[in-house]
C-alpha cells in the first residue's frame, strides 16, 4: 500500500500526519481535549436507545494514533494497514460516516432486542435541508444471522446538508432535529469530503 491508496477522498487521512507514538505521546493531552470538543456535536441520540456518533478527519486520526499508542505500532506496513481501514469506514466524497451504538439497558434484554431489532439498520436515514431521507449503506458484516451487533457502521451519502436523523423501524420509530451546532458540523464534514 502507499499514499495514494489511504488518501483516496480529501477527507481521508494522510500517512504524514501521522505521528510515531512516541512523539504523539507528548501532545496527547492537548489532543484529547481537542477531540473531545470535536465529538461534542457529532453525537446525535434519537430514542432511548439509538446514539449516533459521526466521524471526520480529526476524529479518525486521533483514533488511529491512539491505536498506534495503545498497541505500539511501528512498522510501515501496520502503519498504512490502520490507515486504509480507518480511511474506509470515513467512505468516499460525499458521505457522511457514524458508528451506531444500539444502547440497551438491561443485560436480559439485550440478546432478544438485538433479534426482534434485526432489519433496523435498513430504517435508517438523514433528512436534508431539501427533504430528502437518504437511507444508510450498513456494514453487512455487522448483521448476524439471528441478531444484529450493537455496533453498527454506516454511511450516508448526501448531496444537501443535513437537518434531522431518523428511523423507520416500527419499534424504534422516531426523527430528531439537528441542533444548530449538530448542522453546522455535519455540513462542515460534509463539505471536508468534497473539498
Amino acid at each position: 500500500m502507499n499514499e495514494t491508496t489511504t488518501t483516496s477522498s480529501p477527507h481521508h487521512v494522510k500517512r504524514s500526519e501521522i505521528f510515531d507514538y512516541q512523539t504523539y505521546e507528548e501532545s496527547r493531552a492537548d489532543t484529547k481535549s481537542k477531540i473531545f470538543e470535536i465529538k461534542k456535536h457529532r453525537r446525535i441520540h434519537l430514542g432511548e436507545n439509538l446514539t449516533f456518533l459521526f466521524e471526520n478527519h480529526e476524529t479518525i486520526k486521533y483514533q488511529i494514533q491512539e491505536i498506534m499508542r495503545v498497541e505500539k505500532i511501528v512498522k510501515e506496513s501496520a502503519i498504512l494497514e490502520e490507515l486504509d481501514t480507518y480511511n474506509s469506514f470515513l467512505g468516499n466524497s460525499g458521505e457522511l460516516a457514524c458508528v451506531l451504538l444500539i444502547e440497551i439497558e438491561e443485560e436480559s434484554d439485550r440478546k432478544p432486542l438485538l433479534e426482534n431489532w434485526m432489519g433496523m439498520e435498513k430504517c435508517i436515514y438523514i433528512l436534508d435541508e431539501v427533504g430528502n431521507k437518504i437511507f444508510a449503506e450498513h456494514d453487512i458484516s455487522q448483521v448476524g444471522d439471528r441478531r444484529l451487533s450493537a455496533v453498527q457502521y454506516l454511511k450516508f451519502p448526501i448531496e444537501a446538508d443535513p437537518t434531522a436523523i431518523g428511523c423507520t423501524f416500527s419499534d424504534l420509530a422516531g426523527e430528531a432535529e439537528l441542533t444548530k451546532e449538530q448542522k453546522n458540523a455535519l455540513s462542515e464534514d460534509l463539505a471536508s469530503t468534497i473539498s
